[in-house]
């Protein structure tokens, strides 16, 4: 079947045979006309093969830009009896009918671009955590029984420094090995950074590489203190296809090494700006860290002492400006356990000219009925703190009377 595209290049020398009284003119039509019937035959003779589509595509579209170049340069004037209202608007019209060859051939290039740009779109694979995300590349010679890592660039990171930018750097592994670590330099104060590294891994057949993953780490240098991760990303070898060189795009994914140390707290925000009231609802917790032991003998306990521990948590709040500590609320107190569900409601009165600079300051406590009472983990809402911390904060601010709920990872 012939493709629609293919008879504009028709359709125009038609065109150029009925309307045009140059004999030049119709001879170059004619010739037009003559070829695309041949496509035409040609296609209706290969039908659905790759021949069919060359004729039907690509010849039309030479043969009619070969005739505009040649059409385009001024012709002889070898009658001179001819008046000049005549030529002019012969011209006219032959300078339409060449304004149409160039509109149908700036179509098909504006197509074949706009086919090349949808085949080149970036799909990031997992999930967007809001961490940012990072880009790789892949390749294996199989002759040489290695396998090359290239990482490109990172974009989107979260700042972890006060002054709103970070120091990234990529830890490598290829696990299940944990021991033989690479990196590469660290980029400073740049939330897209481009490193364009390369390491290989030689001397692996391709059979064992399908047993390994690689562990991708964005981390954050700091140099007064410990460095702080961004986000990872695990990518399966078998997985993957090797063979083709792959280049991709992943979502960075909070790391599981920060996880489940201190443990998570799930908070609901709402801001009412009319009559500046902040709602605080202290959903639940989970996975909090063990700060009692429960009765056992000596022996479990040195079986399992896990098992054996748990907590008598509760969350209390300050609402505070600067250092000032303004007001307290408090949940009520679950005993022995780690992951307590609350669903308590609180309210502070906040105008709406003070939110941004007001913070409340979250401490998950474990009760303690002879002792003192002792601090799990803590977090600090507001304009101003950690990224994940600061976006729930401004949240809440961009949807008032909305309830804003969100996971939040304990800190010492």
């Amino acid at each position: 079947m012939v493709p629609v595209s293919s008879l504009r290049p028709l359709l125009f020398s038609v065109a150029v045979l009925v309307l045009s009284d140059r004999p030049l003119n119709i001879f170059f039509g004619a010739g037009v006309f003559t070829t695309i019937g041949a496509c035409t035959a040609i296609t209706s003779f290969f039908s659905g093969s790759v021949v069919s589509k060359w004729f039907c595509l690509v010849v039309p579209k030479v043969v009619v830009k070969l005739f505009v170049i040649i059409m385009s340069k001024p012709l002889m004037k070898n009658d001179s009896s001819k008046s000049q209202s005549a030529d002019d608007v012969n011209n006219s019209l032959w300078k339409g009918m060449r304004n149409i060859a160039f509109t149908l051939m700036e179509n098909a290039s504006q197509d074949a671009e706009t086919m090349e740009a949808s085949s080149s779109i970036d799909v990031t694979e997992g999930v967007d955590c809001k961490l940012g995300r990072l880009q790789i590349g892949l390749s294996y010679d199989f002759q040489s029984l290695t396998l090359t890592l290239k990482v490109i660039q990172a974009t989107g990171l979260v700042a972890k420094d006060f002054t709103g930018t970070s120091d990234p750097y990529v830890k490598i592994l290829l696990l299940p090995d944990k021991r033989h670590k690479l990196v590469t330099k660290v980029k400073k104060k740049n939330l897209n950074p481009r490193w364009n590294e390369s390491f290989l891994f030689e001397g692996w057949p391709h059979n064992k590489l399908l047993e390994k993953t690689i562990y991708l780490q964005v981390i954050d240098y700091d140099r007064f203190s410990r460095d702080d991760p961004i986000g990872e990303t695990y990518i399966p070898l078998n997985e993957v296809d090797l063979s083709q060189s792959p280049i991709m795009w992943r979502y960075l994914q909070p790391c599981k090494d920060s996880r489940g140390k201190l443990g998570e707290i799930l908070l609901s925000l709402s801001y009412q700006p009319a009559v500046g009231r902040l709602n605080i609802i202290v959903m639940k917790c989970k996975d909090l860290k063990a700060k009692d032991i429960t009765g056992a003998s000596v022996l479990h306990l040195l079986r399992d002492p896990y098992k054996h521990s748990t907590s008598d948590p509760y969350v209390k709040m300050w609402l505070k400006f600067g250092a000032t500590r303004m007001e307290k609320k408090k949940t009520s107190i679950k005993m022995r356990t780690l992951n307590p569900v609350y669903n308590e409601s609180f309210f502070f009165e906040i105008p709406w000219d003070k939110i941004r600079e007001a913070a409340i300051e979250v401490i998950v406590m474990d009760f303690d009925k002879v002792g003192r009472n002792e601090m799990i983990g803590k977090i600090i809402l507001s304009s101003k703190s950690g990224p994940l911390e600061t976006r729930h904060w401004n949240d809440m601010i961009t949807k008032p009377r909305q309830q804003v709920a969100q996971w939040h990872l304990l800190k010492d």
